[in-house]
Parts: structure tokens; C-alpha cells; sequence
């Protein structure tokens, strides 16, 4: 799951620069590409011996590899999430609602950002929500609630004005455009949703 997820963020490099070019300088793409050639080489280079572990080397690896606020954030995204996996033998329902939740919480203590600043936040707090709602049903059902989740708050940031990053300078001109790091969510959750549906 977590290599289709690499392959799916990597393709989407085209996508990613293009709207960080609207609100940004327009490297979003290539670091969140950089970030998953790396760790799918992690992923790929070793056996990983638990869910907790691979979740959190895509975290390290991202950390190590990309640099900047993107390289922190999604780093922290997927390290905090893989910790709260501690102990659990598979991805169920359950665990993927202690994933994101942990991983959003990460995030917001690490950026200081909150629904509605037109960040990653946006997108990673209505997934967790979504997958917290349906956690004692089944993981197709929970994913399938959490991709709707970041959806949404993707869809959400476009009337939104920025508050953090290069994005802030641009006041009310941010209206209109969606929040690159809000739209990698998406793409990393409709991966996790399109593997769980496929198997």
C-alpha cells in the first residue's frame, strides 16, 4: 500500500508544482517527489518487519531527503502516525483512524497551523474525523470516509486566504486556488483507499 502511495505522489509531481505555482515558489512537486523516490527506496531496500516501522521510515525518509516545511510536515505526518501503530499486527480500521489523528496531531503541534489556514491541516484533520467516525467498521469503509474527509477540506482551502508560507503574502489573491500540501494529502489517501478497495 504504502509503495502505491510513492508511485501515486511521484506521478502527481506535474499536479503538485502547478498549483504550488499559483500560491508558492512552486518546488511542492519535486520535494514531495524527492521525498517518496526516497522512501520507496527504504520501503524496497529491506524487509520492514511491522506496520508501525514502515509507516514511520516513509516518515524518516521524507524527513531526511526533502528538507523545508514540506519535508517536516509530511515527515511528522507519517513518523507520529507509524508510532501510534505500535503493536498492531495490520492496518485495520481502527489503526488507520490512530494514524491520521496522530499524524494530523503531529503536524499541528509541529506548524502551529488549524482547519481553516489553508495548509495541509485542512485536508489531514476532516480525513481523521471521517476514519475516527467509522473505526469500528470495516478499513474499506474507513478509508473509503477519510478520502471523502480530505477531499472536502481540500476543496475547502480554495476560498480560503493562507495563512502560513509563501502563500500568506499573497492575501486575497490565495482565493480561488487549492493548497498544494492539501492537495498531497488527497493524493496519499486515494492511494491508501484504491489499495485497501483492490484487495
Amino acid at each position: 500500500m504504502l509503495l502505491l502511495v510513492c508511485d501515486r505522489v511521484i506521478a502527481a509531481e506535474p499536479e503538485l508544482s502547478e498549483a504550488d505555482r499559483n500560491l508558492g515558489d512552486g518546488d511542492h512537486g519535486l520535494g514531495m517527489q524527492r521525498g517518496m523516490t526516497a522512501a520507496k527506496e527504504k520501503l524496497t531496500s529491506a524487509p520492514q518487519e511491522s506496520v508501525d516501522k514502515a509507516f514511520s521510515a516513509v516518515g524518516m525518509a521524507m524527513m531526511s531527503s526533502m528538507g523545508g516545511a514540506s519535508g517536516a510536515i509530511f515527515g511528522t505526518f507519517f513518523r507520529n502516525g507509524g508510532k501510534a501503530l505500535q503493536g498492531r499486527g495490520e492496518l485495520d480500521a481502527q489503526g488507520l483512524a490512530l494514524f491520521l489523528q496522530a499524524g494530523v496531531d503531529g503536524v499541528k503541534s509541529r506548524g502551529g497551523a488549524a482547519v481553516g489556514d489553508k495548509t495541509t491541516v485542512d485536508a489531514m484533520e476532516p480525513a481523521a474525523v471521517a476514519a475516527a467516525e467509522h473505526s469500528g467498521g470495516s478499513l474499506a469503509d474507513a478509508i473509503t470516509a477519510a478520502s471523502k474527509g480530505a477531499e472536502g477540506g481540500k476543496e475547502a482551502t480554495k476560498a480560503m486566504v493562507a495563512k502560513f508560507g509563501r502563500a500568506k503574502t499573497l492575501g486575497e489573491g490565495a482565493i480561488g486556488f487549492p493548497d498544494a500540501g492539501a492537495i498531497s494529502v488527497t493524493v496519499i489517501i486515494d492511494a491508501m483507499r484504491d489499495f485497501v478497495l483492490d484487495s
